[in-house]
C-alpha cells in the first residue's frame, strides 16, 4: 500500500514508530500525524469514502509497522464518520487490529488476542446494520469477509507470536 497523495503531494511517513514503554526517550511523531489528521473533515456526510487520503494513510501506516500511529489516524477518521453508520463499526475493528498489532510487538500476546477478538466482534456487528447503497464507501470496498477469516485463523492458532500481526494491504489486494 502506497502513501496516499494530497493536494501538496504524498504524506510523509513518521520518522519512527512509537511503541509505549520502548521508545520512552522520544515521543510519537505528532507533527507528521497532524498532517494526516488535518485532512479529516469535521464530519463525513453519509459515508466515509474508501479512497479518502487519511483513511488510506491510516491503513498504510499499519502495514508499514506504525501501529500506534495507525490507531491515531484511524481514530480521527472514526470520530468524523457518521454516527450509527457501518463505517464506524469497520473503523473500530481496524483500530482494534492496529492496537492488537502493537500489543504483539510489545509481547503482550493475551492482550493482542483479546483485541483481535474485539475486532471480530465488531465485524460480526456489521451484519446487524442496514447497508446503504453508496457504492464508494469504506464498508462497500473493504473485504470484510477476508478480514474475518484472517482474524478467525489468528484466534484459532495455538499461540500468537510477534510475527502474527495483520496487514490490511494483504487482504485489500
Amino acid at each position: 500500500m502506497s502513501v496516499p497523495p494530497t493536494a501538496s503531494g504524498p504524506l510523509p511517513w513518521p520518522q519512527w514508530a512509537y511503541v509505549p514503554g520502548e521508545t520512552s526517550a522520544v515521543d510519537a511523531d505528532y507533527e507528521t500525524l497532524a498532517m494526516a489528521k488535518a485532512l479529516v473533515p469535521a464530519a463525513f456526510r453519509g459515508h466515509v469514502p474508501a479512497r479518502h487520503p487519511a483513511l488510506r494513510y491510516g491503513l498504510a501506516l499499519n502495514d508499514r509497522g506504525y501501529f500506534w500511529e495507525a490507531q491515531e489516524v484511524l481514530e480521527a477518521v472514526w470520530a468524523a464518520a457518521p454516527q450509527g453508520g457501518r463505517e464506524r463499526i469497520l473503523l473500530r475493528a481496524c483500530i482494534h487490529v492496529a492496537n492488537a498489532n502493537l500489543r504483539l510487538r510489545m509481547q503482550r500476546l493475551h492482550s493482542a488476542a483479546r483485541l483481535f477478538g474485539d475486532a471480530l466482534g465488531e465485524l460480526r456487528g456489521l451484519n446487524s446494520r442496514k447497508a446503504a447503497p453508496v457504492g464508494d464507501g469504506f464498508v462497500e470496498r473493504f473485504p470484510v469477509a477476508a478480514l474475518v477469516a484472517l482474524l478467525l485463523a489468528k484466534l484459532g492458532a495455538e499461540r500468537l507470536s510477534k510475527a502474527d500481526w495483520i496487514s490490511f494491504g494483504a487482504i485489500l489486494r
